[in-house]
């Protein structure tokens, strides 16, 4: 009897290299540690970071498995791509502390990403014969307000972790020190900023595509498998 072909997709090949990237460097610093004990604070929590974006990248599989659908491809590629550099390249290679910008870059990233999944969340709200005549506007300002909305509640995160365990993710000490007046918030508008500008720049090329042709929001449905 034949076996069955499994048809892998571009998506599951981007999936093996962000896992693979991540075992690699795991198996790296893992040996590091091991052979050079000192200073491991700091390394650990990088290690362990990466550790939990192996489980974090493999989440939408875990989720599939429970429903009849996938999730878009573009969007789980764009969420990998998400995961790879935040996890990866920003904790465990440092680019957060070596480029100035990588974090504003994520947040644009990741706002793109959910105005997208906010025209996701909208065509599983309306029927099929709707998406066809629906406003692309009222569609694409969902999209931006959804990415928006999202983003502007993970601020209220870093500001309750803060808050409660004394973290700084909002970035409102430098070296120790409290900072003050606007300076005290630059970080938080910055990425406010960003995320806007990331919904809006896929809410404004969302609106073209639908305007150009109503198809491409099948690029952003849930497909059966």
């Amino acid at each position: 009897m034949a076996k069955q072909k499994t048809n892998w997709r571009w998506v599951d090949w981007l999936y093996v290299f962000t896992i693979v990237s991540q075992l690699i460097y795991i198996g790296y610093y893992l040996e590091q540690m091991l052979t050079n004990p000192k200073d491991n604070g700091t390394l650990s929590f990088a290690v362990l970071q990466v550790v939990a974006g192996l489980v974090i990248a493999t989440l939408p599989i875990i989720i599939e498995r429970f429903m009849p659908y996938r999730f878009p491809e573009i969007l789980y590629a764009v969420y990998l791509i998400f995961v790879y550099c935040s996890i990866l390249l920003g904790t465990g290679l440092h680019f957060y502390s070596r480029l100035y910008y990588w974090d504003k870059f994520l947040h644009v990233l990741s706002a793109g990403l959910l105005a997208g999944l906010g025209y996701t969340v909208f065509n599983v709200l309306i029927s099929k014969q709707l998406r066809q005549t629906i406003s692309a506007l009222l569609m694409s300002l969902f999209a931006a307000t959804f990415g928006s909305t999202i983003d502007v509640l993970w601020e209220f995160y870093e500001f309750t972790g803060d808050s409660l365990l004394g973290l700084n993710m909002q970035r409102y000490m430098a070296k120790g020190h409290l900072l003050l007046g606007q300076a005290a918030l630059l970080d938080t508008m910055g990425d406010l900023l960003a995320d806007v500008l990331g919904s809006c720049l896929i809410a404004i090329i969302g609106y073209f595509c639908i305007k150009h042709n109503r198809d491409w929001l099948d690029k952003l449905t849930f497909t059966k498998k």
